[in-house]
């Protein structure tokens, strides 16, 4: 069905409308461990990344923002299974890792009047 709605409109048509890119793989350098990740988003956009961690690790995950404030959160999620979660978005969350494997963060500019759009820091550890 959608090939048919691409054929029928013209690929151009379906990519001009803000396809979803790729998500970003995040990697800790060999030694460390943590890293913070950034970028620029408008209301209702979000960017996604990748990591990887294994079975037993603990991953500490926290967003922020410039200019200050609540601008942004994030979800969560495993790769072929669930993480047990209270909530669906954070700006700051950890677990220990259920299994090996990746994980991807979705982090989300919410929309506000004064801040249409933001810069993000991601942190990321893992130990």
């Amino acid at each position: 069905m959608l090939l048919a709605l691409v054929l029928a409109i013209g690929p151009s048509a379906v990519f001009s409308q803000g396809g979803k890119a790729e998500p970003k793989r995040i990697e800790l350098a060999k030694g460390r461990s943590s890293i913070t990740v950034s970028g620029t988003l408008s209301n209702g956009q979000e960017m996604d990344h990748i990591f990887g961690a294994r079975s037993g690790q603990t991953v500490a995950l926290k967003v922020t923002s410039k200019p200050k404030g609540d601008l942004f959160n994030f979800s969560l999620r495993g790769d072929g299974f669930v993480i047990e979660t209270d909530h669906d978005s954070y700006t700051e969350y950890s677990f220990i890792a259920p299994e090996t494997g990746d994980y991807l963060i979705s982090v989300l500019k919410r929309p506000t009047k004064t801040a249409t759009k933001a810069k993000f820091f991601l942190a990321l550890t893992i130990r």
